[in-house]
């Protein structure tokens, strides 16, 4: 199945929002990593507009963004905005300050859907009252950085066959498993559901801690393309964005035998 990659947005003009989508031949992690990482530098952007150039970004609810670029004309630019939902792979809201657009504060909300060959990328940008201008030109915006986005996410070939990497999720002390607080306990939950939910996808095969005597760790075997994505899995997972120094180790297998039916 092919998958229609062009961007379209419409404009609301009478509510002041915007509604944009796209679909995208690439998995929602990768999606996901490419819009909440220093990626943003790599595409979002074109010769004959303009070309971002800094992307700074803590995303978690309550967490800042910033990115700031030159115009085509030479001109700096910048835009920047709170993280309000995080949920990764899923959906992403922030809020939207642009220095062009007067520093009025409008809202995004990114929808991720996962679909055969990728993504469907779906876009609310809402907020913008009865500034019709801005909302028109944020619209005819939208359409090219889906489309930029898109492109940069286009696969160059595709894989011969699947990589399997082991994961291991190093926590910050030995006792860990022992003596978490009720607020580390409350994150591992949300570490499991994400597991979880790979594992419903086909990209990760196993996972569970390990009764290592020197300290339990984390244990995971995934199935993705390449070495980014399982990165990008780890990225996205809650224990790494908690910051509360847990770490991982990614191994790849040089051999993996796994049933015909995987």
């Amino acid at each position: 199945m092919s998958l229609d990659q062009k961007a379209r947005a419409v404009a609301d003009l009478t509510q002041g929002t915007i509604l944009a989508a796209v679909e995208i031949a690439a998995p929602p992690e990768r999606v996901f990593r490419a819009i909440t990482s220093d990626d943003v530098v790599k595409w979002w952007g074109s010769p004959d507009t303009y070309r971002t150039t800094e992307w700074v970004g803590d995303p978690r609810p309550g967490g800042h963004w910033r990115a700031s670029g030159v115009g085509a004309d030479g001109q700096p630019f910048s835009v920047e905005g709170e993280f309000l939902e995080v949920s990764p792979f899923t959906k992403l809201v922030q809020t939207w300050k642009a220095a062009w657009d007067g520093g009025n504060v409008t809202k995004i909300t990114y929808q991720l859907e996962p679909i055969a060959g990728g993504t469907r990328l779906t876009l609310r940008h809402e907020g913008f009252g009865d500034r019709v201008d801005s909302c028109r030109g944020h619209a005819a915006g939208w359409e090219r950085v889906l489309g930029w986005l898109t492109s940069f996410l286009k696969p160059k070939e595709a894989p011969a066959e699947h990589r399997y990497f082991v994961c291991r999720l190093l926590a910050p002390r030995p006792t860990f498993a022992q003596d978490m607080t009720a607020a580390e306990a409350e994150m591992m939950g949300r570490h499991a559901a994400y597991w979880t939910e790979l594992m419903k996808r086909g990209t990760v095969l196993v996972f569970g801690p390990v009764g290592d005597p020197k300290g339990a760790w984390g244990l995971g075997v995934v199935r993705v393309a390449n070495e980014t994505e399982a990165f990008a899995l780890r990225d996205g997972d809650p224990a790494i964005q908690s910051g509360r120094g847990f770490s991982y180790e990614i191994l790849p297998m040089l051999r993996a035998v796994v049933p015909s039916s995987l």
